[in-house]
């Protein structure tokens, strides 16, 4: 049986490409987190470990962070 992946927008997110408001969407696949953007094809994927790209500076200071299922 196929898994389906469920696709979000990310409200207020610009392209970097092609500078588009609101056209960036995100899901996961396995243990990776991927963007693209439906205007351009621009993509990109990285790692659940590296995705919040916080200093340690900063992790101690925030309370949590919010992460869709």
């Amino acid at each position: 049986m196929k898994q389906i992946t469920k696709k979000r927008f990310i409200a207020g997110a610009i392209c970097p490409t092609c500078k588009q408001l609101d056209t960036l969407m995100w899901w996961k696949v396995a243990h990776m987190e991927m963007q693209e953007c439906v205007k351009c094809g621009y993509s990109e994927r990285r790692s659940d470990a590296s995705s919040d790209g916080l200093d340690d500076k900063t992790k101690e200071s925030l309370i949590g962070i919010f992460k869709p299922q």
